[in-house]
């Protein structure tokens, strides 16, 4: 079995459904707590590109600090998105199940067993 990894905030019920149904499948990720601490850029490009490669797909939109930061502007690149959720790990959507080469984010929760 490939190492599995999971972005978790513990204060997220998504994020706590989707870990009790891997748990529940005998799954028992790699706990990541990014806002405790926030994932590298070089980190955040590659889980970026096994979403799909579209950094706005991994982020929090509704976030305020989205708004704030101006992150909705269509001439950012992937670079400067990913550095904002580097420094703002709040911006980074969740839970996000990683299964070795692949990655998907559970919402809903159940998503998360497509990579089982």
């Amino acid at each position: 079995m490939s190492v599995s990894q999971f972005y978790h905030n513990a204060k997220c019920s998504k994020a706590r459904q989707a870990l009790t149904l891997l748990e529940s499948h005998g799954v028992e990720p790699e706990i990541i707590r990014y806002l405790d601490n926030p994932p590298s850029v070089p980190t955040l490009i590659t889980l970026s590109e096994k979403l799909g490669g579209d950094p706005r797909a991994m982020m929090r939109t509704k976030e305020p600090k989205y708004a704030e930061l101006g992150l909705g502007d269509p001439r950012l690149g992937h670079l400067a998105l990913l550095t904002a959720i580097s420094e703002h790990p709040i911006l980074l959507e969740r839970p996000i199940f990683v299964n070795g080469d692949r990655a998907i984010l559970g919402r809903p929760p159940e998503k998360v067993l497509e990579l089982l």
